[in-house]
């Protein structure tokens, strides 16, 4: 890839309006567009993205009109960053876990490695569930189990920048990519085994008493284990060629 390098923020919202606010202020640093899409919120949430993307001039609010889940967000938020003419997306949560400061060192280096896929993974305080990380482990290992990828480090943390095109043209090359809470892996699982090379670096998250989860307990458990399946066979079937790469790669 060569030419320009523009860059913008895209942040799916969903039922995260009260955090927004500050996720905004926080990302102004950076100086560059950001993308909040209002992924079907209620009228209390989407009062406030409003509300928040007019405390900077850099905020592009896009409606969606029903909540589809994070990953058709997402992908609304990569058609309107690729309309606006923005090379490269980068995704961040709404619900100010992440530590925004990371961001000008991520956006350097993706500008350095423009085809190459530029992953957070957390580094966490003391506020973190013994639970969620013990579980992110399990995921990061099957996701290196069914890439043949040992330098995919965290499949979970929503804290990347992508090249526009190159995600555009994967996402629509497949029939199903996970839209909700199996979407990060998924998408990280597939560009994996399309042979994008992905870097990794630290960036501290928290885990605040009162946040907001928007994970459903049997609905969003079913439908991951259902997209590991999948992905398992899709392993199976691209043997031949991850031997193959691993072979020249030496």
């Amino acid at each position: 890839m060569s030419g320009e390098f523009k860059p913008c923020f895209v942040i799916p919202v969903y039922n995260h309006g009260a955090a927004l606010a500050s996720v905004v202020q926080n990302l102004c640093y950076c100086k560059i567009p950001m993308v909040l899409v209002d992924d079907g919120n209620d009228s209390k949430n989407r009062e406030l993205i409003l509300s928040a993307s007019k405390l900077s001039p850099l905020c592009i609010l896009l409606p969606l009109k029903k909540n589809s889940g994070k990953g058709k967000a997402f992908f609304a938020g990569v058609e309107k960053a690729l309309s606006l003419g923005f090379t490269h997306v980068f995704q961040i949560d709404a619900d100010g876990q992440h530590d925004a400061s990371r961001c000008a060192f991520f956006l350097k280096e993706a500008e350095s490695n423009p085809e190459k896929i530029i992953c957070g993974y957390p580094e966490y305080d003391e506020s973190v569930p013994l639970k969620r990380k013990n579980g992110r482990e399990i995921s990061n290992r099957w996701a290196r189990f069914v890439t043949w990828d040992s330098s995919i480090k965290d499949v979970l943390c929503g804290y990347r920048v992508y090249p526009s095109k190159a995600l555009q043209k994967l996402i629509k090359c497949h029939a199903y990519i996970n839209a909700r809470m199996g979407f990060d892996t998924d998408i990280l699982v597939h560009l994996s085994w399309a042979g994008f090379k992905i870097l990794n670096y630290g960036v501290r998250v928290t885990y605040p008493q009162d946040g907001i989860s928007n994970f459903r307990m049997v609905r969003d458990n079913i439908a991951i284990s259902l997209t590991y399946t999948r992905l398992c066979i899709g392993m199976i079937v691209r043997i031949p060629k991850l031997l193959l790469r691993r072979i020249f790669r030496g």
